[in-house]
């Protein structure tokens, strides 16, 4: 069992990104008074996270850098309600870079599952595109950091998934073997495809049910059904 290695991407596959997210926006939202000149914190919420969400491909696809984004998706956020201040972007993106991590929204059976993976001796780790100072501040306040032994940041490898640099360094530092490790993500294109063509297995995390086209065998909707999927992959690993 000592041979067998899982790799875990962090937001939206452990750590509930999108229900953290709010949380801390939402308090700064009346924090700093944006309930005053916003009809709704709904709308307010709604187009950031389509800012967002562009912002984060740029950055995934290198066309962007870390500090760009982090303040762009407020500024373009907030000049979308005629809002035109660079002090209250400052304000409101420290706030957040301040706040969001220290959320501890999981999804379901996040520990449970964990728990009994590493019971069975599994070997896991984690691999992230997400900014290094609070990946670690979120698992530590998550009580996620129990459970892993190598934590790799983008930001320490200089490419992000799916690049299969990041891959490649992240085996070598948990000393896996691509054939004997799987990874474990939300997104596609960047967790599942990256290590499959780096030559490790992959398992699609579809809470939502959104990824309807591919194969049961090769997505799951809730965490505990991993320890269910491993065996079969892990068939031939001795």
């Amino acid at each position: 069992m000592k041979s067998k290695h899982l790799f875990f991407d962090l937001d939206r596959t452990l750590w509930d990104f999108e229900k953290n997210s709010e949380v801390a926006l939402s308090v700064l939202f009346h924090e700093l008074r944006l309930n005053e000149v916003i009809d709704s914190f709904e709308i307010f919420h709604s187009n950031y996270k389509k800012n967002n969400a562009h912002l984060w491909r740029e950055y995934g696809a290198g066309r962007l850098s870390k500090e760009k984004l982090r303040n762009d998706r407020f500024k373009i956020t907030l000049e979308q309600f005629e809002i035109h201040s660079p002090e209250l972007v400052c304000k409101i993106s420290d706030g957040y870079v301040e706040l969001s991590p220290q959320q501890t929204a999981l999804f379901p059976n996040a520990h449970e599952t964990l728990d009994y993976l590493q019971k069975e001796g599994y070997n896991m780790h984690v691999i992230t595109n997400g900014f290094k100072e609070v990946q670690y501040i979120k698992l530590n306040k998550s009580k996620l950091d129990q459970y892993f032994d190598v934590i790799v940041c983008s930001e320490d490898v200089g490419h992000n998934k799916p690049s299969p640099v990041i891959f490649k360094y992240s085996l070598e530092a948990a000393k896996a073997k691509a054939i004997n490790s799987v990874m474990i993500g939300d997104d596609y294109e960047v967790d599942v495809a990256g290590a499959r063509n780096y030559g490790m297995h992959a398992l699609l995390f579809d809470p939502y049910d959104e990824k309807k086209h591919l194969e049961n065998g090769e997505r799951f909707q809730n965490l505990n059904e991993i320890p269910s999927k491993l065996p079969w992959i892990f068939k031939n690993v001795i």
